[in-house]
Order: C-alpha cells, then structure tokens, then sequence
C-alpha cells in the first residue's frame, strides 16, 4: 500500500514534506534533487535548454525550471568567519592546469581545460597546532558576529511558512579532512588525537551554540549537514574510532535539535556509508543522504536492514540516467516500494553527470512525478515537461 493518497486535497509544500518523512499518506511526492555538473548544464544547452537556465538555485536555475520543490533554510552563521583575507594566487601555469594558493593557505593543482575535476591538493592549511589556532579563533561560537540575527523576527516570518524550514548543523569531520587533508588527518588521529578530538569538539561547540539561539524562536522540520568521509570500500575512519571522537559531539547536536521538535536529520556522506550509518542512528542523525547505489549505500537495502528506523534521501544511481529509457524506468521501479512506505525523497544519488542527455533527463523526471503520484496535469505544468514525448 502506497503512502500517496490521489483523493487527499493539494497539501503545502511543508505539510506534504512533514507527513512524507513520517511515513503519512500524502497528495503526491517530494520532488528534490541534488543539483548538477557545470559541464551537464553546458551540454544541455546545446540539447535544448535555453540558454538562461543556469546552476544554482531560486528562479532561473535548473532545479526551478524542472519544477523542484522549494524549501526555506535559516541564517546560522556554522564555518569560518571572518573568512580568509585575499585574494587565490596563480603559482604556475602548465599546459592543461594551473597551481593556486588560496588565502587559508591550500595550494593545490587545478585543470584549466576540459572536465572538472578534483583537484590535486599539494599543501594543505593546518599541519600542526599553530595552524590550528588561526582556524580556532575563527571558529569562535561566542563572536559577536555570530549573534546579530534577530531570532524572534524570523519565527515570526517563518511561523505560518509554506515551505519546509531546514537548519544547516555544519561538518564534524569532513570539514577537518578539507583542512588538513585525508591521509594527513589518518595519520594525525594517531600522532595527536588530542588536537582532532580539540578540532571536531570546537565544531561540536560552534554547531550547538547557533542550534541553541535559532532554535529557540524558529521550528524547523529539517537539519542538515555534510561530511564525505566515505569512499567506495568505506568510511576512512574506522568505526570505533568515529564512535570515540565524533559521535559524541554529533548526538550532543541532534539532541538539541530534537528537544526542539526536529526529527529529521541528515548529512551529506558519499560512498559506503554502511559501516557509519549504526552509529549515527544510536546518536540521532537518522535521514541518510545521497545514497550513493554503486559503493553500497543502496536504500532498498538500507530500508530492509533498518526498517523505519532509517530515513532516506536520493539512492537512483545518476550513471543510468545515460542509459536507455528501458533502464532508467528499471532503476525508478527499484526504488518505488520504498517510497511507496514513505520516509523516502528519491533523486539521483549525486549531482547529475555530464554523459546524461537532455533528453534522458527529462524522461526520468517525468517518469519519477508519475512514479511519485503527480498527476498529468501537473507534470504538464512544468515547462521542459509540457508535451514531451
């Protein structure tokens, strides 16, 4: 039995959202995505989308114009401030690259031409303690800067909101291994445990301190962060270790969002979230986001494994979406039992690849609003949709 009900009366984008992720019969399903490649958006421009669609997000944007669902998000001040004086500087130019040094102090290579990718870092900001202290004084929860919103004003705006309400809780680690750099942060978890558990507490610290103000005018239904510390064979913390020195501070911020009213909660983790994802239930992040199908993270597996336990974010595999119409409906019917219990916004699994034609990306658009229980009339009021064959 499916949680969408076609006699139920059009609810709010809130409403819809709120009963969705609770497992509560809905008009029609969340439509979200999580955005696409520059070089995806250049090639769908000579496919046939007008050229002033672009990246980003609000109207004009690609998102807007395939008629994704909107949301609302609070001024949490969560990263660095004041950010880094200066401006990137060119070291070296190569025939196909450049090295650049950014005001934190990263160096890295970066190609010039063809496709993105990423870049081949070479020094990173902070090696060693006193690195650290010109992170930590701009980490400071207690910044005046960090406590100009006026809280109150913004429930009040927010109070009677349309659109679901999210707050941003920041990074515990994967901001750090930005900072220090991957195998370099490896490597520190041994060498001076002290300084990494100092660095994911300072987060820890900043995160509840803003969730304390904002949360105490402002409801939000949703909260959100980012870590990619998984890869293709796993996280790159053992999980004893991400138990000992992160999940603390991660249960500490879920806690506060949930006696708050807050239930929803994700983080951006790439890769094989399998070996992390236990521990983040017992702490309370309990909505895991893409969903990236090839290395595991497969969410009819999850759902299997963990019942209504598990909340569930993207999981269709963005590399089909090349393929042949026949396949990509294959993938949205793989999926479709478990948005059909509910709990469960299904999207691609990251950001849409440059190998997806225009074409192919409609079809699955259309065909996942019909799979999600828009009507026609509906799929047909969304411009690129309207009389697609």
């Amino acid at each position: 039995m499916s949680i969408v009900d076609s006699n139920r009366p059009p609810l709010t984008h809130r409403e819809r959202f709120r009963r969705q992720m609770h497992f509560q019969s809905i008009d029609r399903g969340v439509h979200w995505e999580f955005g696409y490649l520059q070089e995806t958006i250049d090639r769908w421009h000579n496919e046939g989308l007008p050229k002033e669609i672009t990246a980003g997000e609000g109207p004009g944007s690609v998102e807007a114009y395939f008629g994704v669902d909107p949301q609302r998000g609070l001024p949490v001040m969560m990263g660095i401030h004041p950010g880094w004086e200066g401006e990137k500087r060119i070291l070296e130019k190569k025939a196909n690259s450049v090295v650049i040094q950014y005001p934190d102090g990263l160096i890295c290579e970066e190609k010039s031409d063809g496709i993105k990718t990423i870049p081949h870092y070479l020094k990173f900001p902070i090696a060693d303690r006193n690195d650290w202290k010109r992170y930590q004084e701009r980490l400071d929860p207690n910044h005046p800067d960090r406590n100009r919103v006026d809280w109150k004003k913004v429930g009040d705006e927010l109070r009677h909101s349309d659109l679901p309400v999210g707050v941003w809780i920041g990074s515990f680690f994967g901001w750090p291994r930005d900072w220090i750099g991957f195998e370099n942060l490896a490597l520190l978890t041994y060498d001076d445990r002290a300084l990494v558990e100092e660095i994911v507490a300072t987060l820890g610290n900043l995160a509840c301190r803003q969730l304390e103000m904002a949360l105490s005018e402002v409801s939000v239904d949703f909260a959100a962060g980012w870590e990619d510390i998984c890869f293709r064979n796993g996280p790159m913390i053992s999980p004893a270790m991400f138990q000992a020195i992160v999940i603390p501070h991660v249960k500490r911020v879920c806690d506060i969002l949930r006696q708050h009213g807050c239930d929803v909660i994700w983080t951006d983790c790439d890769g094989d979230i399998r070996p992390l994802v236990p521990l983040w239930l017992k702490a309370g992040l309990n909505c895991m986001f893409p969903l990236e199908v090839h290395p595991g993270s497969d969410p009819v597996w999850l759902r299997q494994e963990y019942g209504k336990r598990i909340l569930l974010r993207g999981g269709l595999e963005k590399f089909i979406l090349s393929k042949s119409r026949p396949e990509i409906l294959r993938e949205l019917k793989r999926v479709a039992k478990v948005f059909e219990e509910g709990g469960y916004i299904p999207h691609g699994d990251h950001r849409i690849p440059e190998d997806v034609p225009y074409d192919n990306y409609k079809y699955y658009t259309r065909e996942k609003l019909t799979m999600m229980g828009w009507k026609p009339g509906e799929i047909q009021a969304i411009w690129p949709l309207r009389n697609f064959k």
